[in-house]
């Protein structure tokens, strides 16, 4: 007999194999709306006492930045021998005191005193010539004359016979053969005296010439060796100016080429700083900027004298003269430590610099809530720095407190919960 089942009704029907679809679909829309609703943070547990915390606030900010330079002599002259040879004698040491003139170092070269003897025998060889062909020119120059002298003794007979051959011809005493014989004899004569009186005159201005081009010659040469005996007192290195002898890398014995550096001297009593500056502030250090430091007590200021465009090992190098008094015991190759104003203060939203930026590039930071349980990731933009604080121009309001430690451990966390 079947037994007729009534269906439940109430909050019984809520139980049943039917109300099981409508329970999942339920559940599944909750699920859904958990999924929109919840909060994306990536939120990571950490202790407050590990981190650092710092206040923003409203303060003079002063545009510098520390950097370290080194104290160099304000002139500094390369010391290079303008000879070659070997080291045979050092006379002034390393860091000794020098006057311009002092002989500093001696060196022998062998080959250049050889040179010598053989610019003195070739000299001596020159002039020997010289004197001989002076000696031949003027032998000639009397042979010349002696001819000179017979040619112009023979015209004046020939001119007298024919004179008297011509009146006796005119007479018609003598034949007419006789008397063209002693006229032909008369030109003759002249002819030759005049072929010596012109080879006189052309002698006269080639022994002239010639002579002037040997001596000339013998000039150059006799100032070449002046030269050659000038680059023997070149072998006595010396110092060019007054001053301090800060380098002298040779030793005895040692060969050293005409123009190598040797060693350099120092001016003393006026020095120069020089630093090495981030390649990041190339745009903004210019000559004339000021910079100071402090030493046992007092502070000294700085002018930048000159700035270097070429940037190696992402920096740049800068010279700085003082503008004042410089420090009683300075030293070349000490080390100041440098504030490089580059802009004058202003007012500003200021954070203490940390190693925050690091990580961040100063493009966010975490901002702690003002209860203090957590610190939450927001978006900022650092401005200048300087050693002691970062200028914030947007993100932060003045009395907000942020996260200014390391942010190595924090990975992407949005949220970071005290």
């Amino acid at each position: 007999m079947d037994r007729i089942i009534e269906r439940k009704k109430g909050f019984g029907a809520a139980f049943t194999k039917r109300a099981l679809p409508y329970w999942l679909g339920a559940l599944f829309v909750a699920f859904i709306i958990y999924l929109i609703a919840r909060p994306n943070d990536k939120t990571l547990r950490i202790s407050k006492d590990t981190v650092t915390i710092s206040q923003a606030r409203k303060g003079e900010f002063n545009d510098y930045i520390r950097i370290s330079g080194r104290v160099q002599p304000m002139t500094t002259i390369q010391l290079s021998p303008q000879e070659g040879g070997i080291v045979q004698e050092i006379l002034i040491e390393e860091g000794s005191p020098v006057k311009a003139g002092d002989a500093i170092l001696v060196l022998s070269n062998d080959n250049l005193d050889l040179q010598i003897l053989n610019s003195e025998a070739e000299l001596a060889e020159k002039e020997n010539i010289l004197r001989n062909t002076q000696i031949q020119m003027e032998q000639q120059k009397l042979d010349v004359r002696q001819n000179q002298l017979e040619y112009g003794t023979q015209v004046d007979r020939l001119r007298r016979a024919y004179e008297q051959q011509k009146s006796l011809y005119e007479d018609k005493l003598i034949a007419r053969e006789e008397f063209l014989k002693a006229q032909e004899d008369y030109r003759l004569a002249q002819q030759k005296y005049e072929l010596i009186d012109e080879r006189s005159r052309q002698d006269s201005l080639f022994r002239g010439t010639q002579i002037d081009r040997m001596e000339e010659s013998l000039e150059n040469m006799q100032l070449n060796m002046q030269m050659i005996r000038k680059r023997k007192s070149n072998l006595i290195v010396k110092a060019p100016i007054d001053g301090e002898l800060g380098l002298l890398d040779v030793v005895l014995g040692q060969s050293i080429a005409s123009g190598t550096k040797i060693g350099q001297i120092n001016s003393v009593g006026v020095y120069k700083v020089e630093a090495q500056i981030d390649e990041h502030y190339i745009d903004r250090v210019v000559s004339g900027l000021e910079a100071t430091f402090e030493r046992q007590g007092d502070t000294y200021s700085t002018v930048i004298r000159k700035v270097y465009p070429e940037v190696r090992d992402g920096k740049f190098k800068a010279d700085f003269k003082f503008s004042g008094q410089q420090p009683d015991n300075i030293r070349a190759g000490q080390t100041y430590y440098l504030n490089l104003q580059l802009g004058q203060p202003e007012e500003a939203v200021i954070i203490p610099r940390g190693t925050f930026y690091q990580k961040t590039g100063g493009k966010w930071i975490y901002v702690v809530n003002k209860d203090g349980t957590k610190a939450v990731k927001r978006e900022i933009r650092i401005g200048r720095q300087n050693p002691q604080y970062y200028e914030v121009l947007e993100g932060l309001q003045p009395g907000e407190k942020v996260i200014t430690s390391g942010y190595d451990t924090f990975g992407d966390s949005d949220v970071l919960v005290f």
